[in-house]
C-alpha cells in the first residue's frame, strides 16, 4: 500500500438536518465554508428520511444493499412494527471509518449523535438514550463509549436535554448540546473524523413550513449555534463537510392509508381495555408510514393487486411502487414493503388505523416513538383543541421533578397543524438537500449521497485508488 497524495487532515462531517439552497440565505456562518472552498448540489436516495440517508452517506450504498428502508419497518421475523432501533449492527455493508482503518488502521473516528450509534465500532460514541425507570418513568440522559465520556460530557453541559431533542418541547437546546459536546470531543480525542447530528431546523420547518418565518429563524439560530464549532474547526486547520439528508416541502393533505385499507377489510385491530391496536399478525395488508412514504405489507401475495388499487386511489398518493418500482429506486430489499407508496408533494401519510378518536390506543396522545407503528409529526404539537393542555403539561412536569409517576398525554389526534415533511424525491434542487465543503481541491457541481463516503476518505487523505496502485 502506498501512501496517497493528499496529506492526512482531520475532518468535521456536520449534518445540518433539513439545510436546503434557500434556507442557506438565512446562515453566513455555514454559507462561509462554500466561500473558502465549495458547494455542491447533493443527490440523496430513496426514501429521502433520515435513517436510510445516513446510512448511505456512511456506507456509500442504496437502501436496498444496506437494508435500513425507513426509520422503520416490519419485521417480519418477529411481526413487529419497530421504528428508531439503535444498534448499528442493522444497517449492512462497510462503513466509512472501518474503510479508513483499512488504508491508516490509526484512523479514529468520532461520532456525536448520528444515528444507529449503539454498538457502532466508532472510537467515540455519544447517542440520546433516556433511563426507563423500573416505574414507567423516563428520564434524559445519553449514552456513550467510552463510558465516562458520558460523565465528562453532563459535568461540562449538563445532561442532555432529551426533551428538547423531540416532541412538544423541542428546541435549540438539545443542537447547542450536541455543538458544545462536538467541540469538546474534538479538543479532547484527537480524532481524524468528527461527524455530529444537528436536528434543530427539522422542528419548525415540519410545524410551520420550510417557507415560513420560524423557518428563517430557526435557519438563524442553528447558524449562530454552530459558529464557535465552525470557527474551532477552522483555528484548528480541520477540513469541513456540512450537508443535509433531505429538504422539507411544504405539505397541507394528510392522507390515512391505514384507515383506508381497513375500510376495504384488509387491516385488522385487536381490543384491550376499549382501545385497538394493529394486529399485523391477521392484517391481510397495512401500512408502516413514514413521513411521504408508505411500506404496505401484504401477508397474501393474491391481495397484491387489490391492495395496489385501494392504495393507489387515495388522494394525495402520487405513486405506489411495485418489485419493478422498488428496484428503480434503490429500494429493493427483504426489509420493504411489498408495496411502497409515495406520497404527492404537498401530503404525507399518517399511521392512524382507528375509526373512533375514543378507540385510539392511549400512547397515541403521547411521544412514543417506539410504540407507534409508524412515524407521527404531530408529537411535534401539543393539541391545540385542548384548552388544559398547557396545565396539565406543567402538572405532568412537576410529577417528574419530584420523581412520581406522570403522562404527558398531550398530542393531538388531529394531524392538521403538520406543515412540513419530506421523503419523496425533491421535484427541484433548491427544495433538496445541500453539500458544504472547504477544500476547494474537490469541487463539483453534484455530489451524491452515496459518493460521500468515498469524499470523506479523500479529505482524509486516505484515497483508495491512489493506496491500490
Amino acid at each position: 500500500m502506498k501512501d496517497s497524495a493528499r496529506p492526512r487532515k482531520p475532518v468535521l462531517l456536520l449534518d445540518v438536518v433539513g439545510m436546503t439552497p434557500a434556507l442557506l440565505e438565512h446562515m453566513p456562518n455555514l454559507r462561509a465554508i462554500a466561500t473558502e472552498g465549495f458547494r455542491a448540489e447533493l443527490g440523496t436516495v430513496f426514501p429521502a428520511v433520515t435513517c436510510p440517508v445516513q446510512s448511505s452517506l456512511l456506507t456509500g450504498r442504496h437502501p436496498g444493499e444496506h437494508g435500513i428502508v425507513g426509520n422503520g419497518w416490519y419485521f417480519r421475523d418477529i411481526g413487529e412494527v419497530f421504528f428508531w432501533r439503535q444498534h448499528n449492527g442493522l444497517v449492512q455493508g462497510e462503513k466509512v471509518w472501518q474503510a479508513a482503518r483499512e488504508l491508516a488502521p490509526d484512523h479514529r473516528t468520532s461520532n456525536i449523535c448520528w444515528w444507529y450509534a449503539m454498538g457502532m465500532d466508532t472510537d467515540e460514541t455519544v447517542t440520546p438514550r433516556p433511563i426507563y425507570h423500573a416505574d414507567g418513568r423516563k428520564s434524559p440522559d445519553c449514552y456513550t463509549r467510552p463510558a465516562e465520556l458520558r460523565d465528562e460530557l453532563t459535568a461540562e453541559f449538563g445532561t442532555f436535554p432529551l426533551f428538547n431533542y423531540w416532541g412538544p418541547t423541542a428546541s435549540l437546546a438539545s443542537s447547542r448540546w450536541i455543538a458544545d459536546a462536538t467541540r469538546h470531543v474534538m479538543s479532547t480525542r484527537n480524532s481524524d473524523l468528527t461527524m455530529a447530528y444537528v436536528p434543530h431546523l427539522d422542528y419548525d420547518l415540519q410545524r410551520h413550513g420550510p417557507d415560513s418565518p420560524q423557518a428563517a429563524r430557526a435557519a438563524r439560530e442553528v447558524d449562530g449555534v454552530l459558529e464557535p464549532l465552525l470557527r474551532h474547526a477552522r483555528e484548528q486547520g480541520v477540513s469541513v463537510v456540512a450537508l443535509s439528508e433531505y429538504g422539507i416541502t411544504p405539505v397541507d393533505r394528510p392522507v390515512d392509508v391505514n384507515r383506508a385499507l381497513r375500510g376495504e377489510g384488509l387491516l385488522n385491530v385487536h381490543t384491550q381495555a376499549g382501545m385497538e391496536y394493529l394486529d399485523p399478525w391477521s392484517s391481510r395488508a397495512f401500512a408502516v408510514a413514514d413521513h411521504q412514504v408508505a411500506h404496505v405489507y401484504v401477508n397474501d401475495p393474491g391481495d397484491l393487486r387489490r391492495t395496489r388499487e385501494v392504495v393507489s386511489a387515495l388522494p394525495g398518493v402520487d405513486e405506489v411502487l411495485d418489485s419493478e418500482g422498488k428496484a428503480r429506486y434503490g429500494i429493493a430489499h427483504q426489509r420493504a414493503g411489498d408495496l411502497v407508496a409515495i406520497a404527492e408533494p404537498n401530503a404525507w401519510f399518517t399511521y392512524y388505523y382507528w375509526l373512533d378518536d375514543e378507540r385510539a390506543p392511549d400512547f397515541a396522545t403521547h411521544v412514543e416513538i417506539h410504540r407507534k407503528p409508524g412515524y407521527d409529526p404531530a408529537e411535534l404539537f401539543m393539541d391545540p383543541r385542548d384548552r388544559w393542555v398547557r396545565l396539565r403539561a406543567a402538572a405532568a412536569v412537576a410529577r417528574k421533578k419530584i420523581g412520581l409517576r406522570y403522562r404527558m398525554n398531550v398530542v393531538p389526534l388531529d394531524p392538521t397543524p403538520v406543515r412540513g415533511s419530506h421523503g419523496r424525491l425533491p421535484d427541484r434542487p433548491r427544495d433538496g438537500p445541500v453539500l458544504l465543503c472547504s477544500d476547494p481541491a474537490l469541487a463539483r457541481q453534484r455530489y451524491h449521497a452515496t459518493e460521500v463516503k468515498d469524499l470523506l476518505l479523500r479529505l482524509s487523505g486516505l484515497d483508495r485508488a491512489v493506496a491500490a496502485n
